[in-house]
């Protein structure tokens, strides 16, 4: 392919979506910040999103066959950061998830998920077949499972659940066999029982069961699901206003610059505010699988389809666990919440986006 590109083919749509989402986090996170601790966390964000901008132009201007070429190297120096935060992270509540550098903290974890769009996408771009065998279905398992291990053990639940879209999509486009996902199924019926027992530390199976009766524990595991309720309830149709949420402002719900962002936006935004929020993602997700759908190979397409895996389940989860629906694991909403790693990653997998797009048309 050559390597002369235009920015025409850029999608300029696409990316004003996901700078008026990044628009309203900066704005909620000001709001939801105010007056604590955290005030000021607003400005970081810029930054970060600014940084996202800036790394995503650039990455869009790298030939993705490059970094598919390159896809085994950079999985394993996924597998090298992840060891290292093992050994010399920074241990805060209770989990060893950073690595600080200077005076920001560093999370490998993220990044490790564009890392595993680009390794999944080579291994079946690289497949002739149109089915997924046995053993191809054994293959991207171990490729996607030893990660999901090691950042499962650090303890994050939720960052290692993030994998697994990108396997399951990788799975779906590669033509698994009907039997093969039985088969699936059926081991990970075999191994939740045991997770539960052996693996899972008892806080995260409080989260786990927590959602099903939060009154049934109201001052401890189901506080924040109790909490993150009243929120998004008290919006009513319009919401409460920029800082006038009295769950949000008030400090009774918790961390609500990142996790339960979208409980503080829907508290002073509504139910009008709330829908419109998730239509820009519905249209940012539809605008992504039509870039798919015009990639102009195959791994481009799994590389886009990736990435709309990742961005749906963080949606599908953070919105379900806010509204009471899913378990609360610490997931973020994508280009709202606030953090460094998780914006970045975002950028860098559009930036991926972004380039196999602008390829459509280059022979």
């Amino acid at each position: 392919m050559s390597r002369y590109v235009s920015f025409r083919d850029f999608d300029w749509f696409l990316l004003l979506f996901v700078l008026i989402i990044c628009t309203l986090g900066v704005i909620e996170i000001y709001s939801a910040t105010f007056g604590t601790k955290f005030a000021g966390a607003h400005v970081k964000q810029i930054y970060w999103v600014i940084g996202g901008v800036i790394v995503m132009f650039l990455l869009s201007l790298v030939n993705y066959h490059l970094l598919l070429g390159n896809a085994h190297w950079m999985y394993l120096v996924a597998i090298v950061a992840l060891i290292a935060v093992r050994v010399f992270g920074k241990k805060y509540l209770g989990a060893r998830r950073w690595i600080q550098i200077g005076g920001n903290h560093f999370q490998p974890s993220e990044w490790v998920k564009l890392i595993l769009i680009l390794a999944v996408a080579k291994y079946f771009a690289e497949e002739k077949s149109s089915e997924a065998s046995g053993s191809d279905i054994v293959k991207v398992g171990l490729l996607v499972g030893v990660p999901f291990l090691m950042v499962l053990a650090q303890p994050d639940l939720g960052t290692a659940l993030t994998y697994l879209p990108v396997a399951i999509m990788g799975f779906f486009l590669g033509g698994m066999k009907a039997k093969h996902a039985v088969v699936i199924l059926l081991l990970v019926a075999l191994v939740i029982p045991i997770a539960w027992m052996k693996v899972l530390k008892p806080y995260q199976k409080d989260r786990l069961t927590s959602f099903v009766d939060p009154e049934a524990d109201p001052q401890k595991a189901g506080y924040q699901v109790l909490q993150s309720l009243v929120a998004v309830g008290s919006g009513g149709l319009t919401g409460k206003g920029i800082r006038k949420g009295s769950q949000t402002q008030g400090s009774f719900l918790p961390i609500p610059q990142t996790d339960f962002i979208f409980a503080a936006f829907s508290e002073e935004h509504g139910f009008v505010g709330a829908i419109f929020l998730l239509l820009l993602y519905f249209v940012v997700l539809m605008r992504l699988i039509h870039d798919a759908q015009t990639a102009p190979d195959r791994a481009g397409t799994f590389i886009v389809m990736g990435v709309v895996a990742v961005l749906a389940f963080h949606i599908l989860v953070n919105v379900g666990m806010v509204v009471g629906f899913m378990p609360v694991t610490g997931i973020p909403l994508p280009l709202m919440s606030y953090g460094g790693s998780s914006v970045l990653f975002m950028f860098l997998a559009l930036g991926i986006v972004m380039n196999v797009r602008m390829r459509r048309f280059v022979n």
